[in-house]
């Protein structure tokens, strides 16, 4: 299966060219910033926190391994292959802006819409969080990923269980589709692709459905959703 990500997109695009090896970014120090530094950096990625206090990065970034480092917000994304949006939605925004606007890079969107209670969402049907980013930074290439799978899952390795979580992947730009699924791949997932970035209208709610499971139902934070197929 790997080999027809490395194929459609070519291996130096995905992992390494030479010395080179692929950056991520990733704006924001939170427990899910911290569970994908984690998954990211075990997969052999070098992952840079960014944040407003880049001491606190670099407080983010300790216990984490040699390949995980932390800075400020502009420098984590300039000097980034790949920049994972992993602040509130609502300071998505703000985040875009300190980055410099984003222009040119494949950006990960993990963000879900959710009131302060996280009993339901506050926009939807018409729109979804991943859309309002893609306008926040037109220059960039937003593509929804990671959003329906809990910080927990992440910090066991991407699995729930012994199986691995599945990461939903939706964008408008069909190479950094590609290339976001080779990194879900890579890092242990099972990556699949759904469709534009609109798609992420459907992805939103059911990570509303999974936080109402964990936390709601009693079902605890050690799951994730997935489909399930005839074969």
């Amino acid at each position: 299966m790997e080999n027809r990500y490395l194929h459609a997109i070519g291996t130096d695009q995905c992992f390494a060219q030479g010395d080179n090896i692929m950056t991520i970014a990733i704006i924001g120090t939170g427990n899910m910033a911290k569970g994908l530094a984690g998954v990211f950096s075990k997969a052999g990625y070098s992952v840079t926190f960014g944040s407003r206090d880049a001491a606190k990065a670099s407080e983010a970034a300790g216990g984490l391994g040699g390949n995980v480092s932390g800075t400020d917000i502009a420098s984590a994304a300039g000097n980034a292959d790949i920049v994972v949006l992993a602040v509130p939605f609502d300071a998505a925004g703000e985040a875009i802006a300190a980055a410099g606007g984003l222009a040119g890079k494949t950006v990960i969107d993990i963000t879900n819409p959710l009131t302060a209670d996280y009993a339901g969402l506050t926009i939807g049907h018409t729109t979804s969080a991943g859309e309002e980013i893609q306008k926040l930074a037109p220059k960039a290439k937003v593509v929804k990923a990671f959003n329906t799978v809990f910080a927990s899952v992440l910090q066991a390795g991407g699995k729930v269980g012994d199986k691995p979580a599945t990461v939903f992947i939706a964008g408008d730009e069909q190479a950094a589709n590609d290339v976001v699924e080779a990194i879900v791949a890579k890092s242990g997932f099972v990556p699949v692709q759904v469709g534009g970035l609109s798609v992420a209208r459907y992805l939103e709610p059911v990570a509303g459905l999974n936080i109402v499971l964990g936390y709601m139902r009693g079902f605890g934070t050690d799951i994730a959703p997935a489909w399930q197929t005839a074969a």
